[in-house]
């Protein structure tokens, strides 16, 4: 199975040309290293209605990984988790609580993941260093839902697992 990727950097300042995207690059990056073909990057600003019809549209008939950055702090202007929210199908709670793990400063973090369609969606920051760490504490599950998602597979063997567990 073919593992594609899309970001969205959600952020004001890169729509208004004053902030440069950094960390959708380097999400680009980190998921082209992982094995993903990063298939689109998308730039939307902050707010509950963009980011949820972004995130409706990145999703429609798209099997794969979609991964937003910023807007998910306690900013005045931070929605992305709630914009998310509106069109998640079913959330998936322990990979957004591992992203957060990472780092003290996970704690502070509202992100949200789960699934639309046969589309993970997951929220990480909005700098290049959060979005790097709670991407990084994920990703080696990410391929195995897909395809459970997809309905490829049903073993669990492909996981790689702790032998202490």
């Amino acid at each position: 199975m073919e593992l594609l990727a899309k970001v969205l950097t959600v952020s004001d300042g890169v729509v208004a040309g004053t902030r440069e995207d950094r960390s959708g690059a380097m999400l680009e990056e980190l998921l082209s290293n992982a094995g993903f073909r990063v298939v689109e990057r998308r730039v939307v600003e902050d707010g509950v209605e963009s980011v949820s019809a972004a995130m409706i549209s990145l999703t429609e008939n798209f099997q794969g990984l979609v991964v937003s950055t910023g807007g998910t702090g306690f900013g005045p202007r931070d929605f992305t988790p709630e914009g998310t929210k509106l069109v998640l199908e079913r959330e998936a709670p322990g990979i957004a609580e591992a992203a957060r793990l990472v780092s003290p400063l996970g704690r502070l973090s509202r992100a949200v993941a789960g699934t639309r369609g046969t589309a993970i969606i997951i929220n990480t920051p909005g700098s290049p260093g959060g979005a790097r760490e709670t991407m990084s504490a994920v990703l080696d599950v990410i391929p195995h839902a897909l395809e459970l998602l997809a309905g490829v597979s049903t073993s669990h063997e492909s996981v790689k697992q702790d032998s202490s567990g």
